[in-house]
This record gives C-alpha cells, sequence and structure tokens, in this order.
C-alpha cells in the first residue's frame, strides 16, 4: 500500500531481486497488488503495470496476500487499513512513525491477539537497524537511557551551520534544495518527526505505553549562527537530539527532543550531514552506537525489506516475534528533570548589569559554571553556562531575566550533555 519513494524502490528489490532473495532467504516473495492513490502517475518501468490499482481497503484483506506492507505515511487511512489486516490475520510491515507515535501498543495489542508480526524497521531510521536489537537483541538488558540524532534534516541544518557559519534560513534553504527537506519544514524543523520516533523508542526500549503527546518536544528554529559557533569553540557541537531515558535510574521516564549541545569527544557529535544515529546505554551491556543513513527511499526500502522477510519466515513457522511486555510508567514533568544549560543575552552595556543579571541566577538557585561578555556597539552580549540545575528554576530565571530593563532578550537557550557523558 504506497508507491512513494520507499514503495516504489521496494517493488523494484522484489520484482528484480526475487531469484537472490529467495536464494539468500530461503523465502520466495511473491508480489501481488500496489493501491494508489492515483493509477496514473509515473512509476518504474520495472514494475508491471497491472499490480496497480485503487482499491487499498479490498487490498489488505485479499486472500492471496499473506504479507501487508503500509507505506502510505500519514494517520489516515493508514491506521485503519493496518488494524484491517491484522484483524484478517495478515502481518504487517510499515515505516509510519506518525501511526506507531499514537496508535503503537493499539496495534500491537491487536497483532499479538490474531498471532502476527507488526514490524516497523525503517519507522525510526531508515536503513539503521534500532528496532530489532531493542526487541531482541537486547531484550535481557536494562536499558538505562536510548538517545540519538533521528532526523537528517536538522542534523545536515546544524552540520552547515557548525561547518560554515550559514543562518539557519539560509541552511534551511540549501537542504530543500538538496531534496533534503520539505517544500514545508514544518515537521523536521519544529522536532515533530523526531517526537514521533523519541515514542516509539521510548515504548520499545521501556517497554510502556507512549504516545507522541507525552515527548516533550522543541525544534531548531531559534537556533542562531552565533549560537552554534560559540559552542563550537568550546567544544561543543548541537545536535537536534531525541532522548528517552530513565531518571536516576527509574522508576520515572523522561522523554523529550529538543536541541542539545554535546561535547565533541561523544560519539554523536561526530554524525554529520543527513545521518542519523543511535546511542544504547545498558546497565550491564554498556554503551552501543548504530550509524548510518536515516532516510531515502533505497535505504528505507532495505529496512522495510528485512522486515518483510522476517514476517514471511514468521508466518510460514507459525511464530510470529514476541510481543514486547506492556508496563506502567510515569513521564517525568520538562520543569523536574536536571540538566546543564547554555544561555545568551544582549543587554545594555553599562555598570551594575552584570551583578543584576548573576542576582537572578542566585534568587532561583541556578549556579554559574562560566561567563562570557562580548561588546556589541552599546550593547554586550552576555553567555553563560551553568552547572546542573532544575529545568524549572531554569525556567523562571530566564522569565525574570526578561523582566530586567537593561536586558533586550534572551535568545540562545540550550542544554548541555556533559563530558561525563562521553
Amino acid at each position: 500500500m504506497g508507491c512513494g519513494n520507499v514503495g516504489g524502490a521496494l517493488a523494484e528489490l522484489l520484482v528484480s531481486r526475487q531469484d537472490d532473495i529467495a536464494a539468500r532467504t530461503g523465502v520466495r516473495l511473491q508480489l501481488v497488488g500496489i493501491a494508489v492513490a492515483d493509477v496514473q502517475r509515473p512509476r518504474p518501468s520495472a514494475i508491471p503495470a497491472e499490480l496497480f490499482g485503487t482499491d487499498s481497503a479490498t487490498l489488505a484483506v485479499r486472500d492471496d496476500v499473506d504479507v501487508v506492507v503500509e507505506l502510505i505515511g500519514g494517520i489516515h487511512p493508514a491506521h485503519e487499513l493496518m488494524e484491517a489486516a491484522l484483524r484478517a490475520g495478515k502481518p504487517v510491515v510499515t515505516a509510519n512513525k506518525a501511526v506507531l507515535a499514537v496508535a503503537g501498543a493499539e496495534l500491537a495489542e491487536l497483532a499479538a491477539a490474531h498471532g502476527v508480526d507488526l514490524l516497523y524497521e525503517a519507522a525510526v531510521a531508515g536503513a539503521i537497524p534500532v528496532i530489532r536489537p531493542l526487541r531482541e537483541s537486547l531484550a535481557g538488558e536494562q536499558i538505562v537511557r536510548v538517545m540519538g540524532i533521528v532526523n537528517g534534516t536538522t542534523n545536515f541544518i546544524l552540520t552547515r551551520m557548525e561547518e560554515d557559519g550559514v543562518d539557519f534560513d539560509d541552511a534551511l534553504a540549501e537542504a530543500q534544495r538538496l531534496g533534503l527537506a520539505e517544500r514545508d519544514p514544518t515537521a523536521d524543523v519544529e522536532g515533530h518527526d523526531a517526537a514521533a520516533k523519541a515514542a516509539i523508542l521510548a515504548a520499545l526500549a521501556f517497554g510502556c505505553d507512549v504516545v507522541d503527546a507525552d515527548v516533550h518536544r522543541e525544534g531548531i528554529t531559534g537556533i542562531r549562527a552565533a549560537d552554534v559557533a560559540y559552542a563550537n569553540r568550546l567544544g561543543y557541537s548541537v545536535k537536534l537530539l531525541a532522548v528517552a531515558e530513565l531518571v536516576d535510574g527509574g522508576p520515572e521516564l523522561s522523554v523529550r527532543v529538543h536541541p542539545t549541545m554535546v561535547p565533541k569527544a561523544h560519539p554523536l557529535a561526530s554524525v554529520r550531514g543527513a545521518f542519523n544515529a543511535v546511542f544504547v546505554e545498558g546497565a550491564v551491556s554498556g554503551e552501543l552506537m548504530l550509524y548510518g543513513r536515516g532516510a531515502g527511499g533505497g535505504p528505507t526500502a532495505s529496512a522495510v525489506l528485512g522486515d518483510l522477510v522476517d514476517a514471511a519466515r514468521n508466518l510460514r513457522t507459525g511464530a510470529p516475534a514476541p510481543a514486547p511486555k506492556r508496563t506502567s510508567i510515569t513521564v517525568l514533568p520538562q520543569p523536574e528533570l536536571r540538566s546543564a544549560f547554555y544561555l545568551s543575552m544582549d543587554v545594555a552595556d553599562r555598570p551594575g548589569v552584570l551583578a543584576a543579571v548573576a542576582k537572578v541566577f542566585g534568587d532561583h538557585q541556578v549556579s554559574i559554571r562560566s561567563m562570557e561578555q562580548v561588546g556589541l556597539a552599546d550593547e554586550a552580549r552576555l553567555i553563560f553556562l551553568t552547572h546542573e540545575a532544575r529545568e524549572g528554576d531554569l525556567l523562571a530565571t530566564i522569565d525574570e531575566l526578561r523582566l530586567l530593563q537593561a536586558v533586550d532578550r534572551v535568545s540562545g537557550v540550550l542544554r548541555v550533555i556533559g563530558e561525563e557523558e562521553g
């Protein structure tokens, strides 16, 4: 169901490499139907035209269909089609993060009730195998944190801002010219895409029901080139991170997406351009990073094909992948979390201003680790790094700073991962 960039690439693989796939996997996959919205739209010439039709509801439950692959995207009608297929006893393979982030637990229960697979390796990081290691290889491990760069568009933009000093708008325009960003980039740059993926990772890593509404989300539209440059000078890279972690070892969970200053020594800082990476920390296994291309028709189709082979094998043996056990968990409110912070603000360049600003920090129990002042004509830019502080206290500090007559604006606010995290 669906034959866009990913669906078209997958269909070509199934048609042109059927014998090779069968020889390597022991499973012969036959493509028997493709549901699309417009059968007149040009498609890859290798795909037989007679496979195309517009009746996705019938295709999802057709008798000659063993496994359904959903690559339509969006929530509707994809959710209903997946549900219908599972109720008909057909395994479903999908790359649909939007549906999984709002109804993943419901669909997983339905799949388990009907003894079939719901597989979604391609939903989080394209060709990077993340879901399968969390579901199988690390099934006996106590995961402490999953943290990653799961949106290639934003990582490309932030890399360009760091390496070449361009501002956000210019970097975004370049990403759009290269086809790395949509004409409407809101889902990427405002963090919606990464938040949906964070919900999926959290649910899988911690065996709990997390939906995208549980995810604290901040995008990168407010990041300035000056802040990226200053972070770089201090030995940090700015990354949009998706983080799911047990707070102080549990039982409370934090799930969030936001720009973060990452020390250059940390493996995630070296992830450049449109690449993705997911960093997993286990209580026994320690640190593990999975890295690669997170998007694109070919790489994503490769991940879908891997799930498709697994679903076919499991269907033949009558043994679907084990359904993850679900536990109840409390998502800690964002103001209760603790982090170090970077702040930059423009203030009037006159005596007494720094003392007034420092007093506001102290009044809210936010300890200053370092400060630098940069002259800007009749103003000054003050740049602060704090020690670890409660986020609610930091937000109260910012609110009061903005009320000071001498403060023109508080512009850059970034969380900082400490060097001890590397």
